[in-house]
């Protein structure tokens, strides 16, 4: 696949006015790669740091809930740094693991990092949109998104090309954040995610694009759990359930495509 050419704003990707409808906004798509092109040299550091550590936990939960069987092949698309993708290679018999993702600059860092966890003969990544996967119909038996989803400019459309690149059988994995049922919880969440958060990733990530006031607007804003798992259900999936993690905090939609 022919790589994007590196996204550089001008300008920060986001401001006051526009985090007012992250999600309604025509040119969200493009403001998103901006942003996350901004941000990805200290994205991983900031994963660790504001998901205290738990980040990594989570995938690994993905990757169980896969149940990736030995040859098959696996897309993580949103796969930012290569996290996940590279989890699927360390910790399952998946012949090939696919990582795609929307920002060129994510990807130049996924690269080396495959290289280092000497996954380069498993392991693949190319740019492209969740929207319009460049992948023949029924090419993969697992799909897994990452805190993708809500990133999506239209997330409808996206799940229906999932349903179109996974064989019968396939399974749909998606982490996205979700907010805790427990009051106290809850109300934990909200402080830290609005209000600390936005203001020490900023100075960890020395962001100017709004990054990290955008992310947490976009989790209050977005779907919840339940909402979710019928949008998987309408565009044609079965099976679909919903694992909530570290008390809702984070939650784990599985789905399969039907025979």
């Amino acid at each position: 696949m022919q790589e994007a050419p590196p996204a550089t704003p001008a300008a920060p990707a986001w401001t006051d006015t526009e985090l007012a409808d992250v999600h309604a906004r025509t040119d969200k798509h493009e403001r998103v790669r901006a942003m996350f092109g901004s941000i990805a040299g200290r994205y991983d550091l900031n994963n660790r740091v504001h998901s205290m550590w738990r980040d990594q936990a989570w995938r690994r939960h993905a990757v169980r809930a896969a149940g990736v069987q030995p040859g098959e092949r696996v897309l993580d698309v949103a796969c930012g740094t290569g996290d996940l993708t590279l989890a699927f290679a360390a910790r399952s018999p998946a012949a090939e693991v696919v990582g795609v993702d929307f920002t060129p600059e994510m990807l130049e860092l996924a690269r080396p990092k495959a290289a280092r966890a000497n996954a380069g003969d498993r392991v693949r990544f190319a740019h492209g949109d969740a929207m319009a996967l460049d992948f023949e119909d029924q090419s993969f038996d697992v799909l897994s998104i990452a805190f993708g989803i809500r990133n999506v400019q239209d997330p409808a459309k996206a799940l229906a090309e999932f349903l179109r690149v996974l064989r019968p059988g396939g399974r749909l994995v998606i982490l996205e954040f979700d907010t805790p049922t427990n009051p106290a919880a809850a109300w934990f969440n909200r402080v830290y995610c609005q209000r600390i958060m936005p203001v020490t990733a900023t100075l960890l990530a020395g962001d100017r694009s709004g990054a990290y006031k955008y992310l947490p607007k976009s989790v209050s804003a977005f779907a919840n759990s339940r909402d979710l798992a019928a949008a998987v259900g309408d565009v044609g999936f079965a099976d679909v359930t919903t694992k909530r993690l570290t008390m809702g905090v984070c939650a784990c939609t599985r789905a399969v495509r039907p025979a």
